[in-house]
């Protein structure tokens, strides 16, 4: 094979390569990160990102509570339709690059999680860049791999505030 044959077969490898390599989503995508602890806003240590990993049909994630009504612990208002919600609705917030500017909002999420499924509307992002503040109730950044929901979706799922696992289960959703 010639020099110029092995060149153009070598071009032709780079550009399949490129080209398998462009993402599908806009998304950023990255490993789960769940290091921020509690003490982490004290310190100025939290870990702040704006990806999370890739959302497939079984996107593993931890399924966290959150009160999404006036003087909850989600703070301010949700910022998909800028209201507060009942704990009776069934309704999520999302790591922040899963929210992903908002492209979520609005939209319905399957969730799968102690042997049961449901569905949760996204109306917040759980905001892995900022936190300690009073928009987010003091609370540090979210982790990269959060989906932060009502105790309506936890009844969904058969898990009540007297179990173990209430407030931090490891769960798999998918839009």
């Amino acid at each position: 094979m010639g020099a110029i044959a092995i060149l153009g077969t070598l071009i032709m490898v780079v550009a399949l390569l490129q080209a398998a390599c462009v993402p599908v989503m806009a998304e950023k995508t990255c490993h789960a990160n769940s290091e921020n602890s509690d003490n982490c806003c004290n310190t100025n240590s939290c870990h702040k990102t704006d990806c999370s990993p890739a959302v497939t049909k079984k996107t593993a994630a931890i399924l966290t509570v959150n009160n999404f009504s006036p003087g909850g612990d989600g703070g301010a208002p949700s910022e998909c339709d800028g209201k507060f919600h009942k704990d009776t609705e069934r309704v999520a917030a999302l790591s922040t690059g899963w929210y992903n500017k908002g492209s979520r909002c609005g939209k319905t999420i399957h969730i799968h999680g102690n042997g049961r499924r449901t569905t949760a509307r996204v109306v917040d992002e759980c905001d892995s860049r900022n936190g300690c503040d009073s928009d987010h109730a003091g609370q540090p950044p979210c982790p990269n791999n959060i989906v932060d929901v009502s105790d309506a979706v936890w009844k969904a799922l058969g898990v009540s505030k007297n179990d173990d696992s209430y407030g931090f289960m490891d769960v798999t959703w998918h839009d």
